[in-house]
């Protein structure tokens, strides 16, 4: 199996934080696909990482056909419970790469491109001469070998993610917004979701993280949504993580005894998950930027997505007041503050999603994560 050549660290950060209404996004001006320059990739490929093994006691009795779709498991192996990454790496390639971890009912397609076709996370980066791994957790997309025991049933839900992913208020789109409003590109949207058929046992993923930092060595994560729990954590177990970006993420770490009151909403309780304070402490050790994007209110409301962010956007706050408090480097960055509109829970995949990439490109590069 190909393996990632191992990644060196720079000497050292740059230690100057500019403040997010002061970053300049590069790379920020449209340009039709026509138009663009061919990606150069250097090396490119795919493979697994974490998991588990069954082994069924007996011997295996390679004479025995009980017909396709059916075994005697005497004596065999199954292994699951893994991740499945891609890896690109384009010619000249920057020293630290990007690792995206998706979301809640997402694969790492939602990286790849956007319902609408134009370049997503993937190919920008690419673009910025970032080594790119995208990553489907256990049980989802590519990942879908998993030792849970569960039926895949129909679940028609489509408009209530609408409203949670602030798209808008089913049928209608939120006024102004960034997300494509055509009935192809919704169409593609909500085609690219898919089941989660895991385990839910946060351990396998932490696990198939942990193996990943350990294959490609140093790199940044960037996560989205419920992908922003499991990075946290990630971060904290392995030393190779060297920042994180998270879009709008779901849940919080705060040391033990620092956890914010819980905060009650229309769509449940967001708690802070303590965590022991020698753990915390070493995601103070590097930057961390957050980014939460439009159409999410103060004041309590009665609207399924605004609710629901709402409350993750406050906790949100508490998070990055915490880590600067022990000493760190964390900023939120609320999108509409700094000028820019009309963005949904899905900012890879809003029309504006270059210029949200500039604007990460820019942290990156004033962290000195860029080299």
């Amino acid at each position: 199996m190909m393996k990632i050549p191992q990644l060196i660290l720079p000497a050292f950060f740059l230690s100057i934080f500019t403040p997010p209404a002061m970053i300049q996004a590069e790379d920020s001006t449209p340009v039709p696909a026509a138009e663009q320059a061919p990606l150069l990739i250097a090396r490119q490929g795919s493979f697994a990482v974490g998991g588990s093994i069954l082994q069924r006691p007996g011997t295996y009795d390679n004479s025995r056909f009980p017909g396709w779709g059916n075994a005697v498991e005497a004596g065999q192996s199954y292994h699951a419970d893994h991740a499945a990454v891609d890896f690109q790496i384009p010619a000249r390639a920057r020293e630290l790469p990007l690792v995206f971890i998706h979301g809640y009912g997402q694969s790492a397609r939602c990286w790849q491109t956007t319902p609408d076709g134009r370049e997503g996370f993937n190919n920008i980066f690419l673009r910025k001469r970032y080594a790119i791994c995208l990553v489907d957790l256990p049980g989802r997309g590519r990942a879908g070998r998993t030792t849970a025991e569960t039926a895949v049933k129909p679940l028609a839900d489509e408009q209530f993610w609408f409203d949670i992913f602030r798209i808008g208020e089913w049928p209608t789109f939120n006024p102004g917004v960034q997300f494509p409003t055509d009935k192809d590109s919704l169409d593609q949207f909500f085609r690219q979701m898919t089941p989660d058929i895991g385990t839910h046992d946060m351990e396998k993923e932490l696990d198939a993280l942990s193996a990943l930092f350990k294959r490609v060595g140093k790199g940044i994560l960037v996560t989205h949504s419920a992908g922003g729990f499991p990075g946290w954590l990630t971060a904290i177990r392995s030393p190779e993580v060297r920042g994180i970006i998270s879009l709008e993420p779901g849940t919080y770490v705060f040391p033990e005894g620092e956890a914010p009151e819980d905060m009650p909403s229309l769509t449940g309780t967001m708690k802070g998950i303590a965590v022991p304070p020698e753990e915390f402490n070493k995601l103070t050790q590097i930057p961390i930027i957050l980014y939460f994007g439009d159409y999410i209110p103060e004041n309590v409301t009665d609207k399924l997505g605004g609710e629901n962010w709402r409350v993750r956007l406050q906790m949100g706050r508490k998070f990055v007041e915490a880590v600067n408090r022990h000493g760190g480097n964390a900023v939120l960055v609320e999108l509409p503050k700094i000028g820019i509109r009309g963005n949904t829970h899905f900012l890879m995949s809003d029309k504006n999603n270059n210029i949200i990439a500039g604007h990460m490109a820019a942290w990156l590069r004033q962290n000195g994560l860029d080299r």
